[in-house]
């Protein structure tokens, strides 16, 4: 198990992988994909909604 530091710390690791990752496919995306990348943004990670207009996946409202 570890202590709750390293899982902590193992979680960002896989989030900030994970987030390169959704970046990567943002950049070519098109409308529909965008929707679904931004959804899996904003289960992936607290502080969500500023990612998303950061990567220009949604306008602001």
């Amino acid at each position: 198990m570890g202590s709750e530091r390293r899982r902590e710390i193992s979680r960002r690791r896989i989030r900030r992988k994970k987030m390169g990752i959704l970046k990567r496919r943002a950049s070519a995306a098109n409308a529909s994909e965008k929707a679904v990348l931004a959804h899996k943004i904003r289960q992936l990670t607290p502080g969500a909604q500023e990612l998303v207009q950061r990567l220009g996946l949604e306008e602001r409202a």
